[in-house]
């Protein structure tokens, strides 16, 4: 699309035809991202615009007359963001940096972004081929400081990868290299941040390759913890390495989601309505399982120990959720989504080790719901993945095993649906009630009783009060 094209665009957009006459006046261009959703023909619900004036009192008009609130976002370069009430569309305000808009997008990242648009001529204006760049899907740096200037852009290139399916140059995934010692140095939760979106982006395993590629895995970089997982052999249920199996497995999760009728039957429509419920900070309980596809062997190098020939990995599943606190720690994570990968991570070698007692009573079902609730769904998912990317040459990795765990999951998810939806088995008494009956005090004993009713109730032993109680008396006196 050339220049001409690309104005008409951006000018076309609902939310920039409902600012621009606010506007009149104020020298001001639509830049960044904007014009190239316009381009792509992407909804433009997040504006952002380049002023030469005060940002804050630019923001605040664009507030006041669509319905909105505004608040500073970076005193540093002064921005400020107008954003809908009921957070249908938000604009970003920055003061122009540099003496004029061509100076401007020199300072911007890469040049698919550093194509602007007057408000008042309505030409587009591209310095630097920004649009050529975005007609062949290339992420290629604005110049040689930029990554310098800000190490973040370096997860953001392959954030870029990963959602527009483009490439990076390679004289800028040179640059970006060069300065991945730095990666950790910006704000964890920005990282994190665009971390998340790579994920969940259509092409996710690019914007890891990509990730790879510029450094980020290297050793005093961002996750050094995942480059570890280069060539350390695994046994034979294995055919590639940790690092490649991780691989494997992140893909495995992207596909199981893409195809769910495919692994889970009539449980498809209810497990993605599961997946998309939001963890905060932007993360999806999808975005949290992706998380630990990548996490969940983390700790294998340092659990590896290998005698007479045969390698494990004891306990990597609990030091695993350690490093995670740690790595996620670090990264400014929200609490909810590093507990739920901690817990992926904890349970994700159950099921497999039940595959071989198929098929499962009653009670092995209400043991493993109640020990991996409530990522019992998700858990089953990464499972999967787990066992499907394990083509060794062992018994394990048969395909009769295969074949098993992928009737179990099925059934284990759909016994999970049912339990989110239905709660836990309750044992038909109160706590109080029941301790007056047996005649104990509320506390660790009486506890154990309840749990010992609820799995007597799901696995249909017990269907009354009486029942319950005369149950309880008989668990008392075997303990």
């Amino acid at each position: 699309m050339n220049e001409e094209g690309a104005a008409e665009a951006t000018l076309a957009a609902g939310l920039v035809r409902k600012v621009r006459p606010l506007l009149a006046g104020t020298p001001a261009w639509v830049v960044g991202g904007s014009v190239r959703d316009a381009v792509l023909g992407r909804e433009v619900s997040d504006l952002d615009i380049a002023v030469q004036g005060e940002a804050r009192v630019v923001a605040r008009k664009v507030a006041d007359e669509l319905g909105g609130a505004a608040f500073e976002l970076s005193s540093e370069y002064p921005t400020w963001r107008a954003v809908s009430r009921e957070g249908h569309w938000q604009v970003d305000v920055a003061e122009l940096r540099g003496d004029g808009i061509e100076a401007d997008l020199a300072l911007r990242d890469f040049t698919v972004g550093a194509v602007a648009v007057d408000l008042e001529s309505g030409r587009a204006i591209d310095p630097l081929g920004g649009l050529e760049d975005l007609a062949v899907g290339l992420v290629r740096a604005t110049g040689p400081e930029t990554f310098t200037d800000d190490p973040l852009r370096i997860m953001r290139a392959a954030r870029l990868v990963s959602q527009f399916d483009w490439v990076i140059d390679e004289d800028t995934a040179s640059l970006a290299r060069e300065s991945a010692p730095n990666a950790g140095e910006p704000a964890g939760e920005r990282s994190f941040e665009e971390f998340c979106k790579l994920l969940d982006g259509a092409r996710a395993m690019a914007g890891v390759a990509a990730m790879d590629r510029m450094g980020l895995f290297d050793e005093g970089s961002l996750l050094p913890e995942v480059g570890r997982l280069k060539g350390v052999v695994q046994g034979p249920n294995h055919h590639l390495d940790v690092f490649g199996h991780t691989l494997e497995v992140l893909e495995g999760v992207i596909g199981i989601e893409d195809d769910l009728s495919r692994f889970v039957g009539d449980s498809a429509a209810a497990t993605a309505d599961l997946l998309a419920e939001s963890l905060g900070g932007g993360a999806t309980r999808s975005t949290g399982l992706r998380l630990a596809g990548l996490f969940h062997d983390i700790a294998k190098p340092d659990t590896r120990s290998e005698a007479a020939g045969f390698i494990s990995f004891r306990g990597h599943d609990q030091l695993g959720v350690e490093m995670i606190d740690a790595i996620f720690g670090r990264l400014k994570a929200g609490k909810r989504v590093t507990r739920f990968v901690d817990d992926l991570t904890r349970f994700h070698l159950i099921l497999g080790f039940m595959v071989p007692e198929r098929p499962l009573s009653r009670r092995q079902q209400w043991f493993y719901l109640d020990h991996t609730e409530p990522v019992s769904v998700e858990v089953t998912l990464l499972t999967v993945a787990d066992r499907l990317a394990a083509r060794g040459n062992s018994s394990i990795a048969s395909q009769e095993m295969v074949d098993g765990h992928l009737l179990l999951a099925r059934e284990m998810v759909e016994a999970a649906i049912d339990w989110r939806r239905d709660g836990r088995p309750a044992p038909f008494l109160g706590g109080d009630e029941l301790a007056d009956e047996l005649g104990i005090e509320p506390g660790p004993e009486l506890g154990k009783v309840i749990k010992e009713l609820e799995a007597a109730r799901y696995a249909g032993e017990i269907e009354s009060a009486g029942e319950a109680v005369s149950h309880a008396r008989g668990f008392l006196a075997e303990q």
